[in-house]
């Protein structure tokens, strides 16, 4: 690291040695993931090479799984013997709390059943309806007009253009589980820089949308087959400012919904053809990427 202010030294080309990493330095997330990764190898844990944040450990039919987001941890397996060493391990590197059973995890509730296991951001669209104004809004059914297609228009730019990065920011996070906000909110997304009072009028409708269903998520049963289904759509040109198309997909494991997008394409499509065939490519390298992730999982 460099020398701080105030100290001297007649060597040039001097730098200090770090002997232990601190929160704020440019190097202390590296660091703390080496040590954590570091220690999950030596017990035996893979580290997948498809998604970084993710170690597994199996042993004949016994099955271990952890995600890692920064210091959250997630563990899952049918090993409890494993889960609870583990458990104590990182305990006496690291001084864990354990949450128990998962039920919240980064703004994301978790509710089990014997039918299976729903995910919703219930508590994070309230918090966002509060903080926004909307709690006692009129609700709407849908997030957006039909037909309606936003572009750069001529009408008066909106006086707050941070509020509304913000409000944009926070409906990204609430697709996590709410696929039916992807495409709208993929639109409002293209006038960060220069957003207009209709923007932000199609932005105030998304949060009545909200409104009227604050606990939308996505159940996965228990009773499912393990084989994945794709489905991909574009339109042709709709975007008015460039005539690029949007490519839209989602992704089945079974009956369970496990991946969507909506995004505007790279190129300009000659035809509608050619849109659907860009839709299509998008969505089989997330089948492929999702093909190497089930073999993590030991999932032919």
């Amino acid at each position: 690291m460099s020398l701080p202010q105030g100290v001297f030294s007649t060597i040039p080309n001097m730098v200090c040695k770090l002997n232990k990493s601190l929160y704020g330095l440019k190097q202390a997330s590296r660091q703390w993931f080496a040590k954590l990764s570091n220690s999950l190898n030596f017990l035996g844990y893979k580290q997948s090479s498809h998604d970084h944040s993710l170690f597994t450990k199996s042993n004949h039919c016994k099955f271990t799984a952890l995600l890692i987001y920064v210091d959250d941890l997630i563990l899952a397996g049918n090993d409890q013997s494993e889960i609870d060493s583990i458990k104590l391990h990182l305990d006496s590197v690291f001084n864990i709390k354990d949450l128990g059973t998962l039920k919240y995890f980064l703004g994301l509730e978790v509710a089990r059943s014997h039918q299976g296991i729903t995910l919703c951001q219930r508590k994070y669209a309230f918090g966002l309806l509060s903080n926004t104004g909307f709690l006692y809004s009129k609700p709407v059914m849908t997030p957006m007009v039909k037909n309606a297609h936003l572009h750069q228009d001529n009408s008066t730019p909106y006086h707050n253009h941070v509020l509304y990065r913000q409000l944009v920011g926070r409906l990204l996070y609430l697709t996590n589980t709410r696929p039916d906000l992807s495409f709208a909110t993929q639109q409002l997304s293209q006038f960060m820089d220069n957003p207009t009072t209709k923007h932000h009028q199609a932005l105030t409708r998304v949060l009545r949308y909200i409104k009227h269903y604050p606990g939308h998520g996505l159940f996965y049963p228990i009773d499912t087959t393990i084989q994945i289904n794709e489905f991909s759509d574009s339109d042709w040109a709709l975007c008015l400012d460039t005539r690029k198309s949007i490519s839209g997909y989602c992704m089945f494991l079974g009956n369970s919904l496990i991946s969507w997008k909506s995004k505007k394409q790279n190129i300009v499509s000659r035809s509608s053809s050619e849109a659907e065939y860009c839709a299509l490519a998008s969505a089989s390298c997330e089948v492929q990427w999702l093909t190497y992730l089930l073999r993590d999982f030991k999932v032919p």
